[in-house]
């Protein structure tokens, strides 16, 4: 291996250094991707806010995983053209081209990525106009808070709820929404009447 190495150009042998070198710290980038070890801070616990300005993870273009994609690819397309006799310009921009194409598409790939995440936050006003099942009696004229079985946001959940009906609303009843109060509690009617 040493013979090898030390036979080669000094051109070829950058080429080399620079192909090894950057695809085993991709490699350990990207297996720290999929297995979670990219974290880009700490953990702030269980927080249930929405961020107005929040949208999401911005086309990063110049990054640590895109420069390690340019030199992996700059490094593996120049040793080919290398080895297909091309000459060191050609080489060159052969290489940059394939790398900066590498870039763009991790760049992409990560953007897109990132949009497809979902913040999980419930959101009541989703709530409005849904239809759903008592779980908890309510009493009559908001009398006391009972719960309802409602799809909010495709999931399926239990809900505090006030009514201004003039009978409790039971078990069993079937209701609609029509306001949430400030406080997250809905404010149903029978559907039903």
């Amino acid at each position: 291996m040493e013979e090898w190495f030390s036979a080669l150009a000094t051109f070829e042998k950058v080429y080399w250094i620079i192909a090894l070198i950057s695809s085993v710290i991709f490699i350990v980038l990207l297996a720290a991707t999929i297995f979670g070890g990219d974290a880009d801070g700490m953990d702030a616990g269980d927080v249930d806010a929405d961020i107005d300005g929040d949208t999401g993870i911005e086309f990063q273009f110049l990054s640590f995983k895109n420069l390690m994609g340019f030199f992996t690819i700059f490094g593996w397309s120049g040793i080919a053209c290398l080895d297909g006799g091309l000459s060191k310009g050609l080489t060159i921009g052969i290489s940059v081209v394939c790398g900066l194409l590498m870039m763009v598409a991790m760049a992409s790939l990560f953007y897109y990525l990132g949009k497809l995440q979902s913040s999980g936050t419930l959101r009541l006003e989703n709530a409005l106009n849904q239809i759903g099942e008592v779980y908890l009696t309510i009493g009559a004229k908001r009398g006391n808070i009972g719960k309802v079985s409602i799809t909010v946001q495709g999931t399926l959940r239990e809900l505090d709820a006030l009514t201004d009906e003039d009978t409790d609303l039971v078990m069993g009843n079937v209701i609609r929404v029509n306001e949430v109060t400030d406080n997250g509690i809905l404010i149903v009617e029978l559907l039903n009447k």
